[in-house]
């Protein structure tokens, strides 16, 4: 019979293999924490150096999708690209002047009547939510403890000082807009096409064809996307800008303008474009067939009829492909990291990564069926 083997003559861990298993342990948690630490402090700083460069990049290479067209057509008639874009630059600087003398005298007009007005507007929405407070009063008599003529009141002062004390700020913001903008889409319009072509050389030759067939719909995507929602919001603008002065409210061109950049967020963009039209409505025409024609400006024509029924289809449902879950998921998500500016850009992104997985899950298909017969012969 075989003895079973005792407790002593088990093998356990020595005292010197203890205090080594205990300083490797040790070194290795504080090398853990002190790239850590040394990773966090590197992101805070590259956060805080390009803090600002977020929106100018975004702009410039918005900016550089739509001028690409004209100068390619620049290109074609026998021109260098630099050249092309210089007389882009021109052809924009010439009818951007031409616009601000003709816009900032009534600009300056509407401004002026607009901070003038500011107080009746708070006034009039404050008055209205009083009156719906008694009407439910009388409904619901806790309603009393909410208080929702002062919250009305105090959120109304809030937004006109905030529009009253930002727009000097935007104003500045915009001054340095148009020097960076201009200058970055110089740059992308120039050296893009050539930056691109180079990282796309850096790709192993097994994944070569992938990579660059990837980067041309990456490429056609954004710039179809972008140009069609260009399109969608100017037009959009217009109608409504149109169909508002038709009627005796005030600032129509401005409402236009509002509910045409609106428009670029999805879904909730529009509610929002509506919303200060429809109150000016109320406080200046009142209950009546002017009132309900705005309404109908808003949501039948320029939303249902104009937006959701001609442009959507011809411009961005063909381009964005997405599901409307995923839409949503998307403006959430940049809402919550940028903003409204990541609520915009929330859905092209979507869209890219969608792009990205379908062609890499393709390529990756057509490799392995292409290796499998390679093996089979």
């Amino acid at each position: 019979m075989s003895s079973l083997p005792n407790s002593s003559s088990r093998k356990g861990f020595t005292r010197a293999q203890l205090i080594i298993f205990y300083l490797v342990m040790t070194l290795s948690l504080a090398t853990g924490l002190a790239l850590y630490t040394s990773a966090t402090n590197i992101i805070n700083l590259l956060r805080t150096a390009t803090a600002g460069l977020f929106l100018p990049v975004l702009l410039s290479l918005i900016l550089t999708f739509l001028l690409d067209p004209p100068v390619r057509y620049f290109e074609r008639k026998g021109f260098n690209r630099t050249l092309g874009i210089f007389f882009v630059y021109i052809l924009i600087a010439i009818i951007a002047t031409l616009l601000a003398f003709w816009l900032i005298p009534y600009l300056d007009g509407m401004w002026s009547s607009l901070k003038t007005d500011l107080p009746r507007y708070t006034g009039k929405i404050t008055g209205l939510v009083n009156e719906l407070q008694n009407y439910l009063i009388n409904k619901a008599p806790y309603v009393t403890e909410y208080d929702l003529p002062g919250k009305a009141k105090a959120l109304a002062q809030r937004i006109a000082a905030d529009i009253l004390v930002e727009t000097p700020k935007s104003a500045l913001l915009i001054g340095s807009l148009m020097i960076l903008v201009p200058l970055f889409s110089f740059f992308f319009l120039r050296d893009g096409h050539a930056t691109i072509r180079k990282c796309v050389a850096l790709t192993p030759n097994r994944h070569f064809e992938m990579a660059h067939d990837l980067s041309f719909l990456i490429s056609r995507q954004l710039s179809e996307f972008i140009r069609g929602r260009i399109i969608e919001a100017f037009i959009v603008g217009l109608v409504v800008a149109i169909g508002l002065s038709m009627t005796d409210i005030r600032y129509a061109p401005l409402l236009g303008a509002f509910a045409g950049i609106t428009n670029l967020i999805p879904y909730v963009g529009p509610i929002i474009g509506m919303v200060p039209g429809i109150l000016i409505a109320f406080a200046d025409l009142g209950i009546g067939g002017e009132f309900w024609w705005i309404v109908c400006v808003y949501i039948l024509i320029a939303q249902i009829i104009v937006d959701s029924f001609i442009l959507i289809p011809i411009f961005i449902s063909r381009v964005s492909n997405l599901h409307p879950f995923i839409v949503i998921v998307a403006i959430i998500m940049g809402g919550k990291l940028s903003g409204v500016i990541g609520m915009i850009i929330g859905v092209p992104v979507a869209s890219i990564i969608k792009i990205a997985v379908q062609s890499i899950m393709q390529y990756r298909h057509n490799f392995s069926l292409t290796r499998g017969e390679y093996e089979q012969e």
